[in-house]
């Protein structure tokens, strides 16, 4: 878990002051782990919020008072909260009217203790990541990591179930391309742009030099174009969905285009764990699980078949 930033400033584009809740320590059960987030915001009609740090009472509560709280507080998760986790939590409730800056998001009362300067020091020495923990009445977070691009092509059936499966994860920053704007749903979730392209490989020529690429448009030949276009410039993975007979005929046009095979090998086709079935969700999870697996590293450099 993360700080994240980006998330918080969105927020603050839009009502100005946000309260954060987060699970600051955890002791026995609960129903969150450490560094889970939540944000509170004013509205005409009460209070919103976006993010979770468990449900039930224990938010209830959190999220009613996130305005009124600041700093650290502890709740039983007993019959006072009508919750029978068995364990306790510690909440941070901070309030905002600007995104913190820095690497890590280190606050507290009085002096930073020495315990976490150490620590500190030692994550800048040995370049290690710091996970979300209370030390002496500090917090501690890590802000989040820059979001992995993902361009996915087509938004047919598996386009809409990998969109709607992947969207909610900070991980990925998703850019959705399709032929047309009546292409994709009336409704899209925050966060995934919409680029309606009649000759996606144009859009495609755009991506990051580090992108993802997932392609599954309603055309064979849109897909070869496709895979044609991303071979010929920097990319960090990218997979086609399509059966073994499929693939192989690909592979005989890519090579007949000039690719050679070590080109044509970093295409991963098919996508999804055929153990799971082929319904558009069944493959969305498949290809969901590889892409987190391979966090910190690309499914094409560890060889991670998707």
């Amino acid at each position: 878990m993360s700080f994240d930033r980006q998330e918080l400033s969105h927020a603050l584009a839009i009502h100005n002051k946000v309260a954060r809740v987060v699970v600051a320590d955890v002791r026995g059960s609960a129903p969150r782990e450490v560094g889970a987030s939540m944000l509170v915001w004013k509205t005409e009609n009460g209070l919103e919020q976006s993010g979770t740090i468990g449900g039930g009472a224990l938010e209830y509560e959190a999220a009613a008072m996130a305005f009124d709280r600041h700093g650290v507080t502890r709740h039983p998760l007993g019959p006072s909260l009508g919750q029978c986790c068995g364990g306790s939590v510690t909440l941070l409730t901070e309030q905002f009217t600007q995104a913190p800056k820095g690497n890590v998001f280190a606050r507290g009362p009085g002096d930073m203790p020495l315990a976490v300067r150490k620590l500190l020091a030692e994550a800048r020495g040995q370049g290690t990541r710091l996970a979300p923990q209370l030390i002496e009445g500090w917090m501690i977070e890590p802000f989040a990591a820059p979001q992995t691009p993902l361009w996915i092509y087509g938004a047919g059936h598996v386009g809409r179930a990998l969109v709607a499966t992947l969207s909610p994860l900070p991980e990925f920053d998703i850019t959705w391309v399709d032929t047309g704007m009546n292409r994709f749903p009336d409704s899209v979730a925050k966060g995934v742009t919409v680029v309606p392209a009649a000759d996606p490989c144009m859009a495609a020529r755009h991506a990051p030099d580090d992108a993802q690429h997932l392609i599954l448009t309603f055309s064979h030949q849109i897909d070869l174009d496709l895979c044609h276009t991303i071979l010929q410039q920097p990319f960090a993975f990218c997979g086609l969905i399509g059966s073994d007979t499929k693939w192989a005929r690909f592979r005989n046009r890519l090579a007949n285009l000039g690719h050679s095979d070590a080109q044509i090998l970093r295409i991963c086709c098919p996508i999804g764990q055929k153990s799971l079935g082929k319904h558009p969700q069944a493959i969305a999870i498949g290809v969901a699980a590889a892409l987190l697996s391979s966090a910190g590293t690309t499914a094409a450099t560890r060889g991670i078949a998707i």
